[in-house]
């Protein structure tokens, strides 16, 4: 897990780089109404939980460096033994300040008060607009507060900067604890992925597959998926972000899944594909042993130094000779690349950051250059190709087929390192694990 020392020190980290004179403020997370006086689990908001790990709603962190009195404040809600009866615990300031590291906290119900006078007399706020209108607009109201009061010496803030640009380039490059948590969560996702694999067979229905994947999620110790899961069986695989999982799954489909979980904060991301009578026909092979080697040449990119779209590049010049060589495209390598015939098959691009969101932060590009890979970066590699049932351009036995393989790559100082390696993706040792397993088959 992530050490209040850690967290200490990424605040440390963000004040540094901010101008003098300033202050930053990030929100938790609001509670979000499932049905009328139900919730949805809570989840704190990434940036006010990386910086300082506080997992409570109704929650404002302060930092003002210099600040004789302490740089780091957090407001939270009081301790209630009444509501922590029928909702939970609750840290309070004291335990915000004791259990978290911070230098001080006060009651969100103080906010606006305390929050004005901190305001005063700053140049610069830091501040994610529009990611809360509602605190957006509580915070434009004690400014405007100040600035009310100018004619008796008040001095409002002068000038807003995005805190978001900040933090974001803070958790691109992960240090060696979130490269643990990743991998770790990376780890128990691979394993429910196998007994997926293992467990399936024909009849079963889609939300089956999802149940034994979600359940090795929890045994192991996740706190939920990090993302709804996929399960495609058939044409549903053609269907990128399928999450109804209701079909029953005849004998010959293929079964997409995109699922990960979640651990300590940190999200794992896999995609398999496999026949669920555990033997790919000659057509399934065919599209999947293109797609593994777009993944593997793409994975083998990734470099420190390297651009970030060469993996992508890397895939696309793959499926494309490789549905070229199939007959699904005509043409000339480069010219159907250049034409981007592709895309009807492969509408994706190969990957994205991973981190404390499935799809994390950070930019692609800096001044319209992509960016280069460093150490400590975590992404994604995860072609596809989907063949529509209805594209009625391509020979009826390739329709329906859908395959996309994900895996999740830490840039290391040499090279990259698979986190989720856990898993088999050739051919061979699917059906190997499938057959050993299933008191049907037989190896």
């Amino acid at each position: 897990m992530i050490t209040v020392k850690e967290y200490s020190a990424r605040r440390r980290d963000l004040m540094s780089m901010m101008a003098p004179n300033s202050i930053a403020i990030i929100t938790g997370a609001v509670e979000k109404i499932r049905s009328r006086d139900t919730h949805y689990p809570y989840k704190q908001s990434t940036s006010l939980s990386y910086l300082c790990g506080f997992p409570e709603p109704q929650a404002v962190l302060v930092l003002i460096p210099g600040r004789e009195q302490g740089q780091c404040l957090l407001f939270c809600r009081e301790k209630d033994t009444l509501r922590e009866t029928w909702d939970g615990y609750r840290a309070g300031p004291d335990g915000a300040v004791g259990d978290f590291g911070l230098d001080d906290a006060f009651p969100i119900d103080d906010l606006d008060e305390i929050l004005t006078g901190m305001l005063e007399g700053r140049e610069r706020v830091y501040y994610a607009i529009g990611k809360d209108v509602d605190f957006d607009r509580r915070l434009m109201g004690l400014i405007n507060q100040i600035r009310d009061e100018q004619s008796r010496g008040s001095l409002p803030p002068g000038e807003f900067i995005d805190l978001d640009h900040l933090i974001n380039e803070m958790r691109l490059i992960k240090t060696a604890s979130e490269l643990k948590l990743i991998r770790r969560a990376g780890e128990i996702s691979a394993r429910a992925h196998c007994r997926a694999m293992k467990i399936s067979q024909p009849g079963m229905y889609e939300y089956q597959l999802q149940a034994e994947i979600e359940h090795e999620f929890m045994v192991s110790g996740a706190a939920a998926p990090a993302y709804t899961s996929i399960v495609g069986s058939g044409k549903n695989g053609c269907i990128l972000h399928y999450i109804d999982n209701r079909e029953k799954i005849s004998d010959g489909d293929l079964v997409l899944i995109d699922a990960g979980c979640e651990y300590e904060n940190y999200a794992a991301d896999i995609t398999r594909t496999f026949p669920v009578n555990g033997k790919f026909s000659p057509e399934q092979a065919a599209i999947y042993d293109i797609v593994l080697q777009a993944q593997l040449e793409a994975i083998a990119k990734i470099t420190p130094g390297a651009a970030y779209n060469v993996a992508n590049d890397a895939t696309v010049a793959v499926i494309t000779e490789g549905l070229r060589d199939l007959g699904i495209l005509d043409g000339e390598v480069n010219e159907l690349i250049e034409m981007e015939a592709y895309k009807d098959f492969y509408m994706h691009s190969s990957g994205h950051w991973l981190g404390m969101d499935v799809h994390d932060v950070g930019d692609y590009k800096i001044d319209n250059q992509w960016r280069v890979y460093e150490p400590g970066m975590v992404v994604t590699v995860e072609p596809g190709i989907y063949i529509s049932p209805d594209n009625s351009n391509v020979a009826e036995k390739w329709r329906g087929l859908a395959v996309r393989i994900e895996d999740d790559i830490a840039v290391t100082k040499t090279g990259c390192e698979d986190l989720t390696a856990g898993v088999p993706k050739i051919r061979s040792e699917i059906e190997f694990l499938m057959a050993v397993q299933s008191g049907v088959r037989k190896p």
